[in-house]
């Protein structure tokens, strides 16, 4: 089996989940045999491009020349089986669907985001979720907002192109939705069930997990979306060191929030973006790895590292974070069920929990609010070795490299 693997890279400047998913996917699909042909662009080869190249960035959203040329180079040559789409902006374009298929190749695309309908990829506008493009033909709140990149020209632009390619998208012979959420959001876009397969990432296994360590650990971009003033905001509810240590890590706009949240209180430690190696030391020290995010956060990439390392999650319910964590199963109404009401504390059996607060497999998901969060930390604490098994056998059995790629190329055979 012989695939195209097409996508934009995010600039390394800004960590994207997005581009390390990419990476360890090609990297399973080879090692699982199946031969790879990368057609990956960055954006970071913007600034060096020729000026005549970067004269054509504005319309390359909508048709990118260069990339059309040299992909349909690329499938006379190797005439592969199918096409593997992932994020196309700026320089693939989703032009690359309609290539591939006057080449007779079919495509999948797998969803990130929700850039069909927003321009922004995020339904999050001005600290809060937003829809309002949803069922329009043009997205013209996203201009008047400004939602690309902060340029109405731009923002123009971009919800040209996703009016321009509502036929290419509805053309795509399969979709890969992360998350049920993904999936729900493609069929509010238009696309039938048959066409939507409910396909996660995976992440390589880091082994047996280490000991608990304790405390929290948040580790994401600092930006308005991932809920790093919410959580602070919980935080600060509780007297300093009553909850053990809260450890900051990542980089962003609001990186001033986490430097002074560590200046004002002994039990909060800013980490500073990490490699590696620093992200795995990270996690180990801690006993439960806490997902804030106040938008629809798709699949957060920090969700399935700690179910690999056998840290439960404390997530807000939002986006896919609710099926990352098994918990956007239906339940019993809170009062009437043990699983919405009682989560396991060792030494002590079942504890009730607080109002609000939803146990899951793997963790726990609260409404994205100070208060709910608040309630729900001290419940995390107590209950993170009892579940911490739990989450470590959700990621084998749904998230492991040897799942989700078979899963993957059994896709890729349907299309056959």
């Amino acid at each position: 089996m012989r695939i195209v693997v097409a996508h934009n890279r995010y600039r390394e400047a800004q960590p994207s989940g997005e581009n390390t998913i990419v990476d360890a996917e090609i990297a399973q699909l080879s090692a699982a045999g199946v031969e790879v042909l990368p057609f990956l662009r960055s954006s970071d080869e913007i600034p060096s491009m020729p000026k005549s190249a970067k004269a054509l960035l504005p319309v390359s959203p909508i048709y990118a020349p260069r990339a059309q040329q040299e992909l349909s180079r690329l499938i006379t040559e190797h005439r592969p089986d199918v096409l593997h789409l992932h994020n196309p902006y700026p320089l693939l374009s989703p032009w690359v669907v309609r290539t591939a298929h006057k080449h007779g190749v079919p495509v999948v695309q797998t969803v990130h985001n929700y850039r069909q309908v927003c321009s922004s990829g995020l339904y999050f506008r001005d600290g809060v979720i937003c829809q309002d493009c949803r069922g329009r033909a043009l997205g013209v709140p996203a201009i008047v907002h400004r939602c690309y990149r902060g340029s109405r020209v731009q923002s123009a632009l971009m919800a040209t192109t996703l009016a321009v390619h509502r036929p290419t998208w509805k053309s795509v012979d399969r979709f890969i939705a992360l998350t049920s959420a993904v999936a729900d959001h493609l069929r509010d876009y238009g696309v039938p069930d048959d066409r939507i397969v409910v396909k996660p990432n995976g992440i390589p296994d880091p082994g047996t997990p280490a000991p608990l360590g304790d405390g929290f650990l948040y580790m994401a971009r600092l930006s308005p979306e991932k809920g790093l003033g919410l959580l602070l905001d919980a935080w600060r509810r509780h007297p300093d060191g009553s909850l053990g240590p809260l450890r900051i890590a990542g980089d962003g706009e609001l990186r001033h929030l986490a430097e002074a949240a560590a200046a004002e209180r002994a039990d909060v430690t800013y980490l500073g973006p990490l490699d590696r190696a620093g992200v795995r030391a990270a996690v180990e020290a801690s006993a439960v790895i806490i997902a804030a995010s106040t938008w629809h956060d798709v699949l957060p990439t920090v969700i399935l590292e700690a179910m690999a390392s056998g840290r439960p999650v404390l997530g807000t319910a939002l986006g896919g974070i609710p099926y990352l964590v098994g918990a956007d199963a239906p339940r019993e109404p809170a009062g009437t069920g043990p699983a919405a009401v009682a989560t396991a504390v060792p030494g002590v059996g079942p504890v009730p929990l607080p109002h609000g607060v939803q146990a899951g497999e793997a963790g726990w998901v609260v409404a994205p609010e100070p208060a709910a969060m608040a309630a729900a930390l001290p419940v995390a604490r107590a209950g993170a070795a009892g579940v911490a098994p739990a989450a470590r056998a959700r990621y084998e059995r749904t998230f492991h490299p040897d799942v989700v790629t078979k899963r993957l190329i059994d896709v890729y055979a349907s299309l056959g």
